[in-house]
């Protein structure tokens, strides 16, 4: 079993609703969800930037199409062997306007390498290929030109947030600027066994970088993780306050919590969204919000309101992207839609973790989703399907 099949194939798994899937190992229990209208009743001490109803911010979704900047970006520099240390496919695709203007783009498991000319690339190491596969990496962005960062050489890439042995391994989660630092979430999974699902959540970290250092971070921070939640799910500031949206996943169902920190930097004091909508400085207080939520979503102002996007985990393996509405950024959100049904979807192909970037410039407000594979060959006979989809969604 290599690191490929028992890392990139379970992670994409846990990203969707699967019902026939091992519970993920959690410090708590699944716990009640309140009904609706007790969260909106709950919630009302929680609105700190807007009293009003959800239903009162709510708006409707007009449009869903592709962005082909994104698009052929991203194709056109996973297709290109000038470099054979870079970036060719990943999953995560979160971003952050870097100071100097520069976009990073954050991705979990990535390949590095080469394209064959067919559009198939070869196996990864151990495989009998000469493919990377890391669980973490960085792209830079910069005047419509992409480049990978990696740590390690160019012969011999490693992750950027390097594992504790080869037991352990991170995942990126969002990201945000703390001043001139970047400080990007990842959670900690260890593998305690040696069957293909011995591995479970283990805790969370932020990892700080500099902005022109960005090949290994400057440190490394423990945040929560004593509730069973993989925070870093998004990432919002507003208010004065830096909103962290995380998940306590069961599988099937997930429950979205919410916790802040006041200014800018993650270390700071965190407070959580307890059951009756005010918050807590205890970490065992926090609540679930709602259910429905993937591993990986997001919560963006929009207007006078603010728009949660995610994939709809309330489907098994779903194909659906779907927005809720609220007039906080603590929820409750309500007014549930359809926002997209990802065409790639079908037979061994399925696609997770929709979330939007609002500081990407686009028609609309910026989303991606990733695709994947059951089939671990199908990544190796076409180079495509592991990569991000980029859509603009347009409100009225």
């Amino acid at each position: 079993m290599t690191r490929f099949r028992s890392a990139l194939i379970p992670l994409a798994l846990t990203l969707t609703t699967f019902t026939a899937l091992p519970q993920q190992a959690v410090a708590a229990p699944p716990k009640p969800v309140p009904s609706v209208a007790a969260q909106s009743t709950a919630r009302s001490t929680a609105q700190t930037s807007d009293a009003r109803p959800a239903s009162s911010c709510a708006r409707t979704v007009r449009t869903a199409t592709t962005n082909a900047r994104l698009t052929s970006l991203f194709t056109a520099y996973g297709n290109d062997n000038s470099r054979v240390d870079d970036w060719t496919g990943a999953d995560g695709t979160y971003s952050l306007r870097l100071p100097n203007g520069r976009e990073l783009w954050v991705f979990s498991d990535t390949f590095l390498g080469r394209v064959n000319p067919d559009g198939s690339r070869p196996p990864v190491v151990g495989e009998g290929g000469d493919t990377v596969f890391l669980n973490n990496s960085f792209a830079v962005e910069q005047n419509g030109r992409l480049s990978t960062i990696h740590d390690g050489t160019p012969a011999a890439p490693t992750s950027v947030m390097p594992p504790r042995d080869q037991n352990h391994w991170y995942w990126a989660g969002d990201a945000t600027l703390a001043g001139n630092v970047v400080e990007v979430t990842y959670q900690e999974y260890e593998r305690f066994g040696t069957g293909a699902w011995d591995w479970r959540w283990h805790r969370n970290v932020v990892a700080r970088f500099a902005p022109n250092r960005l090949e290994r971070p400057a440190s490394v921070h423990p945040l929560p993780s004593g509730h069973g939640v993989a925070w870093g799910s998004g990432i919002l500031e507003d208010g004065g306050h830096t909103y962290v949206y995380g998940v306590e996943d069961h599988g099937s169902p997930k429950y979205m919590h919410i916790a802040r920190v006041r200014g800018k930097s993650l270390l700071g004091r965190w407070e959580y969204l307890t059951a009756d909508g005010t918050w807590s400085a205890t970490e065992t207080d926090s609540a679930p919000v709602m259910s429905g939520v993937a591993n990986e979503h997001s919560v963006t102002k929009v207007g006078d309101g603010y728009v949660l996007i995610t994939h709809d985990t309330t489907e098994a393996l779903s194909a659906k992207i779907v927005a809720y509405f609220s007039c906080s950024p603590a929820g409750p959100f309500t007014g549930k839609q359809h926002v997209y049904t990802t065409p790639e979807t079908g037979g061994n192909i399925f696609t997770y973790n929709a979330h939007a970037h609002p500081q990407i410039s686009g028609a609309g407000l910026v989303v991606s989703y990733n695709v994947n594979s059951f089939v671990n060959t199908d990544h190796y006979r076409d180079v495509s399907i592991y990569r991000p989809r980029f859509l603009d969604v347009t409100f009225e």
